[in-house]
């Protein structure tokens, strides 16, 4: 089990400095191919409303996210720097591991201003945590139901 631990926080890790770093196009390598990724508010979790922000069911649709983001979509340049707290290992079934894991991200603007964007928690399903683990599902749960229009970047 401290395998799987420590796989999946390197696994988060690398998954926050892909993003900060500006590295989109690897983001959707941390994906299986048939995954699904979707960013919703605590309230619409907690309802059981499957409404989304951002909704996803394919690495090929995360894929197109990047590529609308860098050619298609005109929006404020900014940054984000993510600090993910320590998961919390809720299952293991076969290959698949369920998992939990608090978030903050800061949007660093152009011109230089910083401020909280967004709080909430990773609801992961990895797969092969052992070895390469690989997200099957993550569900972005915001603490939040006020979220800016500016929610370009992956959280």
């Amino acid at each position: 089990m401290q395998e799987i631990y420590f796989a999946i926080t390197r696994a988060l890790a690398d998954y926050a400095r892909c993003i900060d770093d500006d590295r989109l196009e690897e983001w959707p390598d941390f994906f299986v191919d048939d995954c699904l990724y979707r960013i919703t508010s605590a309230a619409n979790f907690r309802e059981g409303l499957q409404a989304s922000l951002v909704f996803a069911n394919s690495k090929g649709m995360l894929m197109d996210r990047v590529s609308a983001l860098r050619t298609a979509n005109i929006y404020e340049r900014h940054a984000y720097r993510h600090i993910i707290g320590n998961p919390s290992i809720l299952g293991v079934e076969g290959d698949l591991v369920r998992a939990e894991a608090p978030f903050m991200v800061a949007r660093i603007m152009r011109d230089g201003a910083t401020s909280l964007f967004a709080t909430g928690r990773y609801l992961d399903v990895w797969r092969g945590a052992a070895d390469n683990p690989k997200l099957v599902e993550r569900v972005v749960v915001c603490d939040s139901s006020r979220i800016d229009t500016l929610l370009v970047l992956p959280l």
